[in-house]
């Protein structure tokens, strides 16, 4: 297997939305998956499931939300759901706690919601769904006719 260096290829729907597309060098054969709101998976419930609906429609509403994209959604909510977890225990017990003999130590719920909120971010920006990110998309020339262009 080759190992490719330098930065990921963009999709070419991302190409499209950002207006750096050039036809002679779009892959013919790339897939376009239809723009429809994926199923969460079963294992996505309680807080992750609350997530899923609220960025789903948020992700359809702005044409970035494909019936492919169900796994990628799944992990951002997921992580969502451990962050949100996280962030409340350190609310409840603090950033620091003490360890059996006494000593001070950073709480184990700090990395766990520093970790979920890096992955939250990867698949944000992966989504267009960050600042930066949608900053260098433009939507506004395309047609809502349930494909991708």
């Amino acid at each position: 297997m080759a190992v490719t260096v330098g930065r990921r290829p963009l999709p070419t729907v991302v190409k499209i939305l950002r207006g750096t597309d050039r036809p002679d060098r779009l892959p013919a054969e790339e897939p376009k998956p239809r723009r429809r709101n994926p199923r969460p998976p079963a294992h996505v419930q309680g807080e992750a499931l609350r997530e899923w609906k609220r960025m789903s429609k948020r992700l359809s509403s702005n044409k970035l939300l494909t019936e492919i994209d169900g796994t990628a959604l799944a992990a951002y909510c997921i992580a969502y759901e451990r962050w949100a977890d996280a962030e409340d225990k350190i609310r409840r017990f603090g950033t620091v706690v003490k360890s059996p003999r006494n000593f001070p130590l950073q709480s184990p719920y700090l990395a766990i919601a520093n970790k979920a909120m890096e992955q939250m971010m990867k698949i944000l920006v992966e989504f267009g769904a960050t600042p930066s990110a949608r900053s260098r998309v433009d939507v506004s020339g395309q047609a809502d006719e349930g494909n991708n262009p």
